[in-house]
């Protein structure tokens, strides 16, 4: 049986670990789909360019508001979708082919399963292969996780691992799922042309982030889309060439399509972790240490399959400290998720950082809020937006940030500098006083927010 010194699964964040340091190591890698995961093939990068391109429709269909008479004579669907995958799949080729012709690399492509504490399985076009390694780093990701009634029904679905590569805009398209991926697709095929239904089983879309951001954004997405909040699906069928769903009020929708964004869950169910004597948490999250380490000496696991931040920035911050440590075992970095931002590309667009209000409550913390609007200053006057906003919440015995939510147009640039405040613990008046705000910039939404603050 071949024996590596490192096997890393996954070639997502994971394959940024090795680099010119571990040239002197046997090292492998497993791939069971496209290198570069998530993020590159079916994730972030081709769903934003993909909500680039609706928002470019959007804005021509809204053109009237600003005194220019204009109208989309056509969405042309397969060229806006080659644009994407003409860039990203050579970028995936490459780094196959990459790997392929390290001298010190050697590539498995195939589904991994643990045989033991650091022995793997590989089952794919070339057999079954087996071999041991006296390090390994899981980075397996997640996968779209598919409701019950979906999955027993036989009914043809899409998840984000399928819908951009469909080869045309469904006329109707219902959405079950009101997370970030549901609100980016439905922006995706709204913009372009479908009609959308959204179907989900919370009171509001986009529930967990603030109650201030999720009840707004549904108010808005209630004027472009059928949006069924607090209902589920109970029944879901075949009719004639698309699909029929029963909810949970007896009510009924009808579409070309049905895509599944209901959440996601990490692939450690589908590596055989008890083979190796690997913990998980209850929710399917392989269990690490701050170092990254897992229940077995020598194993270590980051990304979707393991934390509690499904995001590729805390994701690649994940695969710096396994490399870092792989390279250091004597002199360990821990891991920091405490601030990880995140954003929601859709219409409108959402960046946020910390806590909520609603994490404040419960936490039982003093606080105070601001919620200055876009339309207050002059560039909000610009792009006549009267729904944006700037949400802040800080402690008023530090004068910090608690979090910082942003709703509007170029939310996750204009959330940045709260983000950078935040994790250089710069006081919210310093902020505000410390520099000079462009004027008559957006920027000056935050400005107003961080002034607006009653700390004393």
């Amino acid at each position: 049986m071949r024996h590596h010194d490192l096997v890393v699964i996954g070639t997502g964040s994971g394959n940024m670990i090795i680099d010119e340091r571990f040239d002197g190591l046997d090292v492998a890698v497993v791939e069971q789909t496209a290198f570069g995961g998530t993020c590159l093939n079916v994730g972030c990068i081709p769903t934003k360019m993909l909500a680039y391109a609706a928002e470019v429709a959007h804005t021509v269909r809204q053109a009237s508001d600003y005194g220019v008479d204009a109208h989309v004579d056509k969405v042309r669907w397969p060229d806006i979708r080659d644009r994407v995958f003409s860039r990203l799949d050579p970028i995936s080729a490459d780094g196959r082919k990459g790997r392929e012709e390290s001298d010190n690399v050697t590539v498995y492509l195939g589904h991994a399963e643990f045989s033991g504490p650091r022995a793997l399985t590989v089952t794919g076009d070339a057999g079954t292969q087996e071999f041991t390694a006296d390090r390994i780093v899981i980075a397996a990701g997640g996968r779209p996780m598919v409701p019950p009634p979906v999955e027993k029904s036989g009914v043809h679905y899409e998840t984000s691992d399928s819908i951009m590569r469909i080869d045309e805009i469904p006329g109707r398209l219902a959405i079950i799922g009101g997370g970030y991926i549901a609100a980016e697709f439905a922006h995706v095929f709204g913009g372009l042309g479908a009609e959308v239904t959204i179907i989900d089983v919370a009171d509001s879309l986009l529930s967990a982030l603030d109650e201030t951001v999720s009840e707004r954004f549904t108010e808005i997405a209630r004027d472009r889309f059928d949006v069924r909040v607090g209902r589920s699906a109970e029944k879901v069928e075949s009719a004639g060439d698309g699909v029929r769903l029963t909810l949970d009020d007896g009510s009924t929708v009808e579409a070309d399509r049905l895509l599944v964004a209901a959440g996601r869950v990490p692939n450690g169910d589908r590596l055989n972790l008890g083979a190796a004597g690997i913990d998980t948490h209850d929710d399917g999250r392989i269990a690490v240490d701050p170092y990254l380490r897992t229940s077995v000496d020598g194993v270590f696991a980051l990304g979707d399959v393991s934390s509690p931040v499904q995001l590729k920035h805390s994701a690649n911050h994940e695969a710096t400290v396994v490399q870092y440590n792989l390279l250091n075992p004597d002199a360990m970095r821990e891991v920091d998720l405490n601030l990880v931002p995140a954003a929601v590309f859709a219409s409108p667009q959402i960046g946020m950082i910390g806590r909520t209000e609603q994490q404040c409550c419960d936490e039982g913390l003093d606080y105070r809020t601001v919620v200055q609007p876009y339309s207050d200053v002059a560039y909000g006057w610009a792009l006549e937006d009267r729904t944006g906003f700037c949400k802040l919440i800080a402690d008023p015995s530090t004068g910090q940030l608690l979090g910082a939510h942003v709703l509007g147009p170029q939310a996750p640039t204009m959330v940045q500098q709260l983000v950078q405040a935040m994790a250089l613990q710069v006081p919210v008046k310093r902020l505000a006083e410390v520099q000079y705000w462009i004027h008559p910039g957006l920027t000056e939404v935050l400005e107003n927010a961080l002034r607006g603050l009653d700390l004393d």
